[in-house]
């Protein structure tokens, strides 16, 4: 035991330390670059150089023919293109570093493919009393319909397997772990929530949106030391990716002390815009009000996510209208009204920003509804954030530029690449008729609506270049539908990289600390391979990154391995308060 104990303590550390060399001491100058960032106004502007200070803030932006000052240190940029740190304004972090330390489908393109996946990590891990893991997508594989217990009990009969779907929304289990959570043909659906079942009444193997609880919460809890190795290697899977900070959707009370801890030992990193788990976790978490920053910026619990319905590929996302593949059901519903404007009013009157999962046309339509009655009460800068708002009546458009011309606004906080994995998908549960108003980025936009982009990670991979191309085309890595599916919602380069960059800090109050390359602000950069601003929707998403630098320190670079030794000057002496 003291051994296992011992190797995965090596591995959390070297996992969890970033790439810091040559993190200068006094001023720096960083020069000899192509540098794009977006300025205050939305505009895409370019320089040449900047200078940061030892405390990790921007000095200076130095532009195409003005005197570059004169610095104690000097990075060359080597010509490269550098970006400012981006951001994903929706992910699940700790969910992120479990999934690639778990059972990962994600890639199966087949039922038979996933069970082979399943037999051998089983067979790598007989010790493990159960088999966890995420990411099937029945619809990719063509599957035309819930896979089955039947299905697993093929391949491991003798212990509890639980799997999440690729949108989290639901659950496969063996019997074995139907049993283990006594989950009957004498069930009952809870509300909110489904449970498959076979011709004869008896649980299938799938559970859906609020119905996964009654097998989620038999299973055994990570322990501390298997979060602080989930929350390490989420943070270098993402400075991998080019990954600064982050809007964390649903942190209960076990993921912010994971982050209190990395924080408290010098290992936070990651810039974390947390969001509570709902209302309880809010209070348990923050208390009174929202936390201050903590760790020098890396860390702020200023918001709560609550859930209104659940997601398309598993037909919960509520519709106005039945499923068009689907006739008895219009979806799954969390909340009824008042309780979504009483949990709203609750995290508002004590200064939380409340941020809300809609999927669906009518649980969208709710929410712009609840945001214009709440304004009334709620005044000031509130930034509603509707989270995911993938299907929209386009009668609701007017509602979305009402609130903008109020001065109340909404935050669409949107995954592009969820609109190239779901197409087919959303055309199969939609029909044509209800397409118009699917994930129609520009239209929310020219409404007067904030985009901030993200990744919805582990739910799709969180890269931030295959967003930006996605946006601009809307086409997928395979580059059809050609010239892009309903190509009128594309956005144009400075609104794509804007909802990774600058208004995915907007959208989580942190635009006056990160989120743009301008003086004051914290000197978090990349450089990459690849000009967004010029490259085609194919070359943005090869983008390699080449080095990740948060708060004047490097935490990774593609040629350099990960060092233990070095600390930024800016991490030395966290608050920790």
């Amino acid at each position: 035991m003291k051994a296992a104990i011992a190797a995965l303590a090596a591995l959390l550390a070297a996992t969890a330390a970033p790439v810091l060399a040559d993190a200068p001491r006094d001023d720096t100058l960083v020069d000899n670059v192509h540098g794009e960032t977006v300025s205050a106004d939305g505009r895409v502007e370019t320089f040449i150089a900047l200078v940061f200070g030892n405390d990790g803030t921007i000095r200076q932006v130095i532009h195409s023919g003005e005197k570059k000052p004169k610095a104690q240190y000097r990075i060359d940029g080597k010509g490269r293109t550098m970006l400012p740190g981006l951001i994903d304004a929706h992910l699940h972090v700790m969910a992120l570093g479990f999934a690639a330390l778990t059972l990962d489908l994600s890639d199966t393109k087949s039922l038979a493919e996933a069970q082979a996946s399943i037999r051998a990590y089983a067979a790598a891990h007989p010790d493990r009393p159960w088999i966890i893991g995420r990411g099937w997508n029945q619809e990719v594989w063509g599957l035309g319909r819930f896979p089955t217990a039947a299905e697993i009990d093929a391949i491991v009969p003798d212990r509890p397997v639980w799997l999440e779907r690729v949108d989290g929304h639901a659950g496969w289990a063996n019997s074995a772990a139907l049993r283990n959570a006594n989950v009957t043909a004498a069930s009952k659906d809870p509300a909110g929530g489904r449970i498959e079942r076979d011709a004869t009444g008896k649980p299938a193997g799938v559970l859906v949106d609020a119905a996964k609880d009654l097998v989620g919460r038999t299973v055994p809890p990570p322990r501390a030391v298997d979060r602080d190795l989930a929350l390490a290697t989420a943070q270098q899977l993402l400075f991998k990716r080019g990954v600064t900070a982050a809007a964390d959707m649903g942190t209960s009370m076990d993921d912010w002390q994971a982050f209190r801890r990395a924080g408290d030992r010098n290992r936070l990193y990651l810039r974390i815009m947390s969001y509570a788990l709902g209302i309880d976790a809010m209070i348990a978490i923050a208390g009174p009000e929202p936390t201050p920053w903590l760790y020098q910026d890396r860390l702020r619990m200023g918001g709560v996510k609550l859930y209104l319905d659940g997601a398309l590929g598993s037909r919960g996302a509520w519709l106005k209208k039945p499923y068009a593949d689907a006739p008895g059901t219009t979806g799954l519903p969390q909340l009824s009204q008042t309780q979504l404007g009483n949990l709203m009013s609750r995290a508002a009157m004590d200064g939380f920003q409340v941020a809300v999962h809609a999927i669906g046309d009518q649980s969208v339509s709710q929410m712009l509804g609840e945001i214009e009655e709440l304004s009334a009460t709620y005044k000031g800068d509130r930034r509603w954030r509707i989270e995911h708002m993938q299907i929209v009546d386009p009668a609701n458009f007017p509602d979305v530029a009402r609130l903008a011309q109020s001065g109340t606004g909404v935050v669409a906080s949107m995954q592009p690449v969820h609109q190239t994995s779901d197409r087919l998908m959303a055309k199969a549960r939609l029909g044509p008729d209800r397409l118009l108003g699917a994930y129609a980025w520009n239209t929310l936009k020219a409404r007067g609506a904030t985009l901030a982009f993200g990744s919805d990670a582990p739910v799709e991979a969180p890269d931030p270049f295959a967003g930006i191309a996605a946006a601009i085309s809307r086409e997928g890595p395979d580059g059809q539908p050609s010239g892009g599916w309903q190509p009128q919602e594309r956005v144009d380069r400075a609104t794509a990289l804007a909802g990774y960059t600058s208004a995915a800090a907007y959208a989580g109050f942190a635009e006056k600390r990160f989120g743009r390359l301008a003086p004051g602000l914290r000197a978090d950069f990349i450089f990459v391979d690849t000009d967004p601003m010029i490259a085609t929707p194919a070359q943005i998403r090869a983008t390699k990154v080449l080095e990740t630098w948060i708060g004047g320190g490097k935490v990774y670079a593609a040629d350099a391995p990960v060092s233990a030794d070095a600390k930024s000057p800016e991490t030395k002496q966290p608050d920790g308060r």
